[in-house]
C-alpha cells in the first residue's frame, strides 16, 4: 500500500506542475494586450488616448488610458495594454509620425531574432526539467528511494576479506562444527557428493540458547568455505502491509543465486517461520505469506544451486512443521551451553587482548560459571578489565575476575549501603535462611552471602556448583525450592513465629519455588500420578497456551495445581522445622552478616561449623 502511493507521488506532482504551468497561462492571457484596428489605433493617437509606444518590428503596443478618467490626470488614470498590427511598413511609419505630431513617446525595440526565440524557450524547458529534479528525483535519491526499495532483503552481505571468522576462532561446540563441517566439504567441493549421487542438506537449523555462539558459527561456516555470507533476521521480512516479506526473501534469495556460492543467514527463524494458523484471524497475515514465500525458496533450489540456508532459534518447538520436514530445515545442530573445557577455551579466546595478572587463573572462572553461554563468558573478561581500569591497574587480576561473575549474575554493587537498622536485620536473617539450608542439605557449595546491594536485588546468596549438571534428580529439586523457602523460613523466626510481620522480600524466591515445582509436576513427571501437561508451540508460563484446541483439561490443571500446592507446603514446614532445630547457627550467620556486610566460603563454614 505505501509503495503504491510513493511511487504514484511523482505523477501527482507532474499533474501539480502542469496546473500551474496553466493557470499561469491563463492569467497571462486574462492580462495580455488587446488586438485593435490599424484605424482604430490611430484614432487615439490622435485623441492622446494611447501613449507609451513601442514598435518591435511586429506590431505596436501601447497603454489605453481609461476614457472615464479625468483629462490631464495622468497619474489616475486606469490603462489596459493594446496593440495593433500594420498591414505595410508604411503604415507602421505613418503611425510612427502621428505619434510625434500628437507628441505620443514612442520608442523602437530592438527585433528578437530566431536565436533568440530558441534560447528563450529552452530557458523555459530548462527551467521546469530543474524544478522536476529539486523537488521529484533528488528527494526521491536520497529518502524517498525507500519506496521503491520497500520489498528489497534488508540481508547485509558480508564481503569476503582476510580477516573472515573461520572455525579456530570458535572455541567450544566441537560436535557442532564436526556436523557443519559437511557443509563446508559441499561449498568447496559440490562435484565430490554430485558424483557419488548424494545430497547435501538444503538447510541447517542451529538450536541453542541464545549467546551461545550460533551467528558466529554461520560465520565460521562462510568463512571456512571462501563463499558470500548474507546475514539477515526473521524479524526484519515481517511488515505491516502483506506481500512486504514474501518480495524481500525473494529479493534475498535472488542475490544469493547472483553471488554463486553463498551461505544465507537467518537469524531469529521463529520470528517468521511459527507454525500457521497459530494466530488471531485467518492464515492470510503477512507473517504466514512470508513463511510461504520462504518455503517456496526452499523447494526451488536446483541441483546446481551452490546456496545452504543457516536459520538460529532458541525456541524451535513454534517451528512450522513443514519447514523443518526432509527436504527443508532437514538437518538440526544443537548448540548447548559450554562444558567446563568449553567455558576455558572461551575464556581464553575472549582474554587473549587483555592484560591478564599472572595470577588469574581463567580455570577457576570457569568453574565457577557453569550455566554462562559465550555471550556472558565475553562479558565476565570486559567487565573484569572495565573495573581493573577503574581502579588504575596495569592487569586483570583474580578479584576483578570474580568480581565481574557477580555484575554479571546479580547485577553492578552499589556503592552506598540502601539497608539500615531494622531492614538490615531482617534480610540478613533472610540471607542467612537461604545459606544454613543450602549447607544443611549439601547442596552446591555457598561461595558467598551479601548484604551490598547488586542491581534491584537487596542481598543475594552466591551457589556455584563444582561440575557441570545435566540431569536434575527430583530431590535436588526438592533441595532447590527448600532452598528458596529459606529466606521467608529465616524472616519469620526474625519475627518469632508472626507471620504478619514477614516482607515482600522473598517474592522472587516464591516465584521461582512455584515455577520449579510446577516444572517437576507439569513437565518431569515427579508428581504423584505422573502427570505431564502437552505442550503446544512451547511452555512460555505455567497456565499459557497459544493454541485453545490442545489445552489440557481443566480438571487436568487442577490436579497439577494441587500438586504444586502440595510440594511446596510440605517443603516450608520441612525448612522450617531445619531452621528451628538450627536456630542458634542461624542467628549466629545473621550476626555476623549484619556487622560485617559480606561472608565468603571460609567463614560461613567456621559459623556453620561451630567453630566461630
Amino acid at each position: 500500500m505505501s509503495g503504491r502511493v510513493s511511487q504514484g507521488s511523482p505523477w501527482k506532482m507532474l499533474i501539480l506542475i502542469g496546473a500551474f504551468i496553466f493557470l499561469l497561462s491563463l492569467f497571462k492571457g486574462l492580462t495580455a494586450p488587446a488586438e485593435i484596428s490599424p484605424t482604430q489605433f490611430k484614432e487615439y493617437i490622435s485623441a492622446k488616448k494611447v501613449d507609451n509606444l513601442e514598435y518591435s518590428g511586429e506590431k505596436i503596443t501601447g497603454e489605453l488610458r481609461d476614457p472615464q478618467a479625468k483629462s490631464g490626470n495622468q497619474s489616475s488614470a486606469r490603462s489596459r495594454k493594446v496593440y495593433t498590427l500594420p498591414a505595410t511598413l508604411e503604415e507602421a511609419e505613418e503611425i510612427r509620425k502621428l505619434a510625434e505630431k500628437s507628441k505620443v513617446t514612442y520608442k523602437r525595440m530592438p527585433d528578437r531574432s530566431w536565436i533568440a526565440s530558441i534560447i528563450g524557450n529552452l530557458f523555459w524547458l530548462a527551467l521546469f526539467f530543474g524544478a522536476w529534479w529539486f523537488i521529484v528525483i533528488r528527494p526521491m535519491a536520497k529518502g524517498g528511494k525507500a519506496a521503491f526499495s520497500f520489498g528489497q532483503s534488508k540481508a547485509k552481505r558480508h564481503q569476503k576479506k582476510a580477516g573472515d571468522v573461520t572455525f579456530k576462532d570458535v572455541a567450544g561446540c566441537e560436535e557442532a562444527k564436526e556436523e557443519l563441517q559437511e557443509v563446508v566439504e559441499f561449498l568447496k567441493n559440490p562435484a565430490k557428493f554430485r558424483k557419488l549421487g548424494g545430497k547435501v542438506p538444503k538447510g541447517v537449523l542451529l538450536v541453542g540458547p541464545p549467546g551461545n555462539g550460533k551467528t558466529l558459527l554461520a560465520k565460521a561456516v562462510a568463512g571456512e568455505a571462501n563463499v558470500a555470507f548474507f546475514k539477515g533476521s526473521g524479524s526484519e521480512f515481517v511488515e505491516m502491509f502483506v506481500g512486504v516479506g514474501a518480495s524481500r526473501v525473494r529479493d534475498l534469495f535472488n542475490q544469493a543465486r547472483q553471488a554463486g556460492r553463498a551461505v544465507i543467514f537467518i537469524d531469529e527463524l521463529d520470528s517468521v517461520g511459527r507454525k500457521r494458523f497459530s494466530g488471531i484471524g485467518s492464515g492470510h497475515d503477512e507473517r504466514e505469506q512470508t513463511l510461504n514465500q520462504l518455503l517456496v525458496e526452499l523447494d526451488g533450489f536446483d541441483a546446481s544451486d551452490e546456496i545452504i540456508l543457516i536459520g538460529a532459534t532458541n525456541m524451535p518447538e513454534v517451528l512450522d512443521p513443514a519447514l523443518t520436514r526432509p527436504g527443508r530445515f532437514d538437518r538440526k545442530v544443537p548448540i548447548p551451553l559450554p562444558t567446563l573445557k568449553d567455558r576455558e577455551e572461551i575464556l581464553q579466546v575472549h582474554a587473549a587482548n587483555v592484560k591478564l595478572d599472572p595470577g588469574a587463573n581463567l580455570k577457576v572462572i570457569a568453574q565457577r560459571t557453569p550455566t554462562f553461554t559465550g555471550a556472558d563468558l565475553a562479558n565476565v573478561i570486559n567487565e573484569a578489565a572495565l573495573l581493573a581500569a577503574r581502579h588504575d591497574k596495569e592487569t586483570v587480576q583474580q578479584s576483578e575476575l570474580e568480581e565481574a561473575i557477580e555484575r554479571v549474575i546479580a547485577g553492578p554493587k552499589r556503592k552506598r549501603p540502601i539497608l539500615v537498622g531494622e531492614e538490615k536485620k531482617i534480610v540478613a536473617y533472610h540471607e542467612s535462611g537461604h545459606t544454613l539450608v543450602a549447607k544443611l542439605l549439601s547442596s552446591d557449595p555457598v561461595h558467598k552471602v551479601t548484604l551490598l546491594s547488586h542491581g534491584e536485588a537487596l542481598g543475594y546468596t552466591l551457589q556455584l556448583p563444582d561440575d557441570d549438571k545435566k540431569l536434575t534428580s527430583k530431590e535436588a529439586a526438592l533441595n532447590r525450592i527448600k532452598i528458596l523457602l529459606g529466606g521467608r523460613t529465616g524472616e519469620l523466626l526474625f519475627f518469632s513465629g508472626d507471620d504478619n510481620k514477614v516482607t515482600n522480600g522473598a517474592s522472587d524466591d516464591l516465584r521461582k519455588a512455584s515455577q520449579l515445582a510446577w516444572h517437576m509436576v507439569a513437565k518431569w513427571g515427579m508428581g504423584k500420578n505422573l502427570i505431564v501437561v502437552p505442550e503446544n508451540q512451547g511452555l512460555r508460563n505455567q497456565m499459557m497456551y497459544e493454541n485453545a484446541s490442545s489445552n489440557p483439561s481443566s480438571k487436568m490443571l487442577d490436579d497439577v495445581n494441587a500438586e504444586v500446592g502440595d510440594i511446596i507446603s510440605k517443603a516450608r514446614s520441612e525448612v522450617l522445622t531445619l531452621l528451628k532445630e538450627h536456630k542458634r547457627t542461624l542467628e549466629k550467620l545473621a550476626e555476623a552478616l549484619f556487622e560485617k556486610g559480606e561472608l565468603n566460603s571460609e567463614e560461613i563454614d567456621l559459623i556453620c561449623n561451630g567453630s566461630a
